[in-house]
């Protein structure tokens, strides 16, 4: 799979899980991801994608990272970094990514500090699960299936976010 598509599936399914509102601070939030799979297939992991990434040549990489920062992602550090306001952590639903991305996303079961979550996007959709440890990290489970080539796959991924701070410095958030 090319470094491009990769980072594509990260955006469509990294922006189901990169925020569920009332549990958590707001600030800046980095995830991880860790079991990553395509058709049954285990991804490089998260370093090497992003390795990837830098390796791009200018213009391509230029275009990936305006793709994120739409979404209000932002890579850097040990992952991918997202920035939540006050507004989107007092909200009793899930922060959208960018409203013109054509994605939604909805809670379906709530369990103390375990939440079900269903996504649909343009050209993703499926599933997931969120733990809360605190209102300073927590973990996700998602799979679904994207369409990056015009080949539509299956792919799963496990992230885990920690909260880094109150301020966001240059990573914006999400709209």
């Amino acid at each position: 799979m090319k470094g491009t598509s990769i980072v594509l599936m990260l955006a469509a399914l990294g922006g189901a899980v990169s925020a569920h509102a009332q549990m958590l601070r707001p600030g800046l939030w980095e995830l991880t991801t860790s079991q990553m799979e395509v058709e049954g297939k285990p991804l490089p992991d998260l370093q090497v994608m992003l390795g990837q990434l830098r390796n791009l040549p200018p213009e391509q990489r230029a275009m990936m990272e305006q793709v994120l920062a739409k979404q209000g992602i932002t890579v850097g550090g040990n992952g991918i970094r997202s920035c939540l306001t006050p507004e989107q952590v007092r909200t009793d639903d899930i922060p959208l990514q960018d409203p013109q991305s054509g994605c939604t996303q909805r809670i379906t079961e709530r369990n103390g500090n375990i939440w079900k979550f269903s996504f649909t996007c343009p050209k993703a959709q499926g599933a997931g699960q969120a733990t809360f440890l605190s209102d300073r990290e927590f973990t996700t489970q998602v799979a679904g299936t994207f369409n990056t080539s015009g080949v539509t796959q299956k792919g799963s991924m496990n992230t885990r976010a920690l909260w880094l701070g109150a301020e966001c410095g240059s990573v914006k958030p999400r709209q």
